[in-house]
């Protein structure tokens, strides 16, 4: 079987990590470039896109969209980046012109937007402000959806995901990766306000994530982390058969934040073994792995 070269649509790294503190509760850091890269290796990664963490929520000390560049100028045969707009960067205001902003990262290289972290409602007016800019810039955005305010980080949104629907039918020209547990958790029908901020088990009924795919072909899936995993490998069958329908929107991803990190080859393994067995097509399987992330960041490889 042909072996084929993946791109990672989420991807972190410090470009100084002798100067980053390590996380406040689990003690780790993220990884500098040659230890993702020796991953990547494993993983048969040929690039990964760089995302930066603009909001204080998410890391004491942010991730920011020149430390990206910097490290994809360094490794430019393995690195691709996005840059990070805060939606209250400028003047904390909805009226702020974040095109200026988007605008002059773009003409650095920079291939989308996130990973957006800031604890706003998903259609607070910053946010959307943020969104508008997006869309017109033609700039994917990644986001990170939380449950609620306080104790994480992420925009926000209830149950069933409505303000970000709002966002996705106000402008059909953004693209949004959705990421987060209460994202994946609406893989199935039965999630509730207390499994949203998890990750729920056990067979999938087919969710408000599969109504929204149908319904706003704007909507695409980063498959990465423990969520993503865990949406995906809770229920075998279901997996196959969202692969299959939504093939064109989901992309292969990884959110490794710590060498001790292993969801990734697992996670990895799984996919591999439907592709090896058959049960997702090939075309299926090239589509997720590479060749979305190629045609939506319109990398050149």
């Amino acid at each position: 079987m042909e072996v084929i070269k993946k791109i990672d649509a989420h991807a972190h790294a410090l470009a100084f990590p002798e100067y980053y503190p390590p996380n406040i509760s689990s003690r780790y850091r993220f990884l500098s470039a040659p230890e993702l890269i020796e991953i990547y290796d494993r993983l048969n990664i040929e690039a990964g896109i760089l995302l930066p963490v603009a909001s204080c929520e998410a890391q004491s000390s942010p991730i920011t969209s020149e430390a990206c560049a910097y490290l994809a100028s360094l490794y430019p045969n393995r690195f691709f980046w996005f840059c990070g707009v805060d939606p209250r960067a400028g003047r904390n205001s909805p009226n702020t012109d974040l095109s200026y902003f988007l605008e002059h990262y773009k003409s650095l290289g920079a291939k989308g937007v996130g990973e957006l972290t800031a604890q706003l409602y998903a259609d607070d007016p910053m946010t959307e402000n943020l969104f508008a800019a997006c869309a017109e810039a033609n700039m994917p955005v990644t986001i990170h959806v939380s449950a609620k305010f306080g104790g994480g980080y992420g925009i926000v949104d209830e149950l069933g995901l409505p303000r970000l629907e709002k966002m996705l039918k106000k402008y059909p020209d953004l693209k949004i990766l959705g990421h987060s547990q209460p994202f994946w958790a609406e893989m199935s029908a039965d999630v509730t306000d207390e499994t949203r901020r998890g990750y729920p088990e056990g067979k999938v009924t087919e969710g408000r994530l599969h109504s929204l795919m149908r319904e706003y072909p704007n909507l695409y899936c980063d498959i990465s982390a423990g969520s993503g995993k865990n949406a995906f490998m809770r229920d075998r069958d279901n997996a196959v058969r969202f692969i299959e329908e939504f093939s064109d929107r989901i992309l292969y991803a990884c959110d490794i934040c710590s060498v001790a990190n292993t969801f990734q080859y697992e996670f990895d393994e799984f996919l591999t073994d439907m592709r090896i067995k058959g049960e997702i097509s090939e075309e299926s399987y090239r589509k997720i792995v590479r060749e979305n992330a190629i045609k939506l960041f319109e990398l050149k490889l």
